[in-house]
C-alpha cells in the first residue's frame, strides 16, 4: 500500500522527538551513542535477569518507579514505564493539550505481563487473586492508554502492531489522523521491553535467528501539519509504502517499495538507513536499498549497536536519521530513505523524508 502525500499541505512534519534507549535517557544520549558507533550491548546481571541470554541492550538503570515515582505506577510494567517516561520527556519539550492524539507501536504489549496474569489466574488460590493493578497492562493497548492518562491527551488513542516496521506504521496512522482533521498534533512512536517472557519466546520461536541479541527502548515523535508561524521543522514526511513479501524475494520487495516512495519526487537521497534484520532478509534488504537509492551516507544498522529492538526498531531508525541531520548543517532540505523488513510477518516498509532545519 502506497501512502504517498498528495499535496504539500497534507504532508505532516516532525517537530520534536525523544527516546529511552540502551544509550540512556533522552535524544542527546541516543544521538551521541549512534554518532560514536558505540555498542550499548552488555553482559546481563544474573541477579536481576533470569533469562537464557548472556547479553542484551538494556536501557541503563531503568526502573519504572525510580524514573516515574511511586504515584500511579503500582502494577505498571516495564513496557508501559518506558513509553510513559519517553512521552513525558517529549511532552516537556513540546507540550500537548487535550486534543493531542497518541499512537504507540508495540509487538503485543508486554508479553511478560500477559504471561504473569495468565499464570496467576491458573495457579493462584480461589478466587484467582490477580493483582488488579496489573490488569490494565495485560492488554495490548495498556501502555498507550497510560501515556494519554499521564499527560492529559484526550484525542484519538491507538496501538499499532506491524512487526519491525511498526514505527513507520505508527507514523502512517498519525498522518491519516492529521489528514482527517481528527487531531492537530499526534505523538507517535514505538516501544519494546526486555523481559524473561520475550527472551523465552525469541529463543523458542521458529523464526528466531541464532545469536540474536535483544535490545529494548522507546522513541516518540511529535507530528503535525506544517506550523503556520514557520516554526522549526525536523523533517517532512514525503511518502510511506507498506507491502507484504509472500515469496521470500526480500530484495525485490524492498526494491519496489523504495522506488515507490521515490517515484513522486525523483529525489536524490542524502542518507539511507536499513533496518538490519538478521538473516537473509536483512542482507537482501541492504543490497536492494543500495541499488534502488544510492546515498551519500549509509547509516550502520542499529542492531549492531543496541540489539534487536523488534517493534521499536523503525522508530529508532527514524531517530538515528534525525540525529544525523541535527549534527550536519548541510542536511537541511536533503532527503532520507528508511527501510524495514520483518521476516516473521513478511512486512516490508519504506519511508521518504525531507530533512528540515537544525535545532
Amino acid at each position: 500500500m502506497n501512502d504517498s502525500a498528495r499535496g504539500g499541505a497534507l504532508r505532516p512534519v516532525i517537530t520534536a522527538w525523544s527516546a529511552f534507549s540502551p544509550y540512556g535517557r533522552g535524544r542527546a544520549a541516543f544521538i551521541e551513542g549512534v554518532a560514536e558507533g558505540r555498542t550499548a550491548v552488555g553482559v546481563l546481571d544474573r541477579d536481576g535477569w533470569d533469562t537464557p541470554d548472556e547479553r542484551a541492550g538494556l536501557v541503563p538503570g531503568f526502573e519504572t518507579r525510580a524514573v516515574l515515582g511511586k504515584k500511579g505506577t503500582r502494577g505498571m510494567d516495564r513496557l508501559a514505564g518506558l513509553a510513559v517516561a519517553t512521552v513525558r520527556d517529549l511532552h516537556a519539550e513540546r507540550p500537548g493539550d487535550a486534543t493531542t492524539a497518541l499512537v504507540l507501536g508495540t509487538t503485543t504489549g508486554s508479553a511478560q505481563t500477559m504471561m504473569d496474569i495468565t499464570r496467576t489466574g491458573l495457579t493462584a488460590p480461589l478466587p484467582h487473586l490477580i493483582d488488579p493493578a496489573a490488569i490494565p497492562y495485560g492488554v495490548m493497548n495498556g501502555a498507550a492508554g497510560q501515556c494519554a492518562i499521564w499527560h492529559g491527551y484526550h484525542g484519538p488513542n491507538a496501538t499499532i502492531a506491524a512487526g519491525r516496521p511498526t514505527g513507520l506504521a505508527a507514523l502512517g496512522y498519525a498522518r491519516r489522523l492529521l489528514r482527517a482533521r481528527r487531531a492537530r498534533t499526534v505523538v507517535c512512536g514505538a516501544a519494546e521491553d526486555y523481559s524473561h517472557a520475550r527472551s523465552w519466546l525469541e529463543s523458542h520461536g521458529e523464526d528466531g535467528v541464532e545469536g540474536t541479541v535483544l535490545g529494548e527502548g522507546c522513541a516518540m515523535f511529535a507530528v503535525g501539519l506544517p506550523p503556520a508561524d514557520g516554526g522549526p521543522v525536523l523533517a517532512e514526511v514525503l511518502a510511506l509504502d507498506f507491502r507484504i513479501c509472500l515469496d521470500g524475494e526480500w530484495g525485490a520487495a524492498v526494491d519496489r517499495s523504495v522506488r515507490t516512495v521515490l517515484s513522486p519526487s525523483g529525489a536524490d537521497v542524502w542518507v539511507a538507513c536499513a533496518s538490519g534484520a538478521a538473516g537473509p532478509a536483512g542482507k537482501a534488504e541492504q543490497a536492494a536499498l543500495d541499488e534502488a537509492a544510492p546515498a551519500e551516507t549509509r547509516l550502520t544498522p542499529l542492531p549492531e549497536f543496541i540489539g534487536e529492538t523488534h517493534a521499536a526498531s523503525a522508530a529508532f531508525q527514524l531517530g538515528a536519521v534525525l540525529g544525523l541531520a541535527e549534527r550536519t548543517p548541510e542536511a537541511a532540505g536533503r532527503t532520507a530513505v528508511i527501510t524495514s523488513v520483518d521476516p516473521p510477518s513478511g512486512t516490508v516498509a519504506a519511508a521518504l523524508l525531507r530533512l528540515g532545519e537544525r535545532r
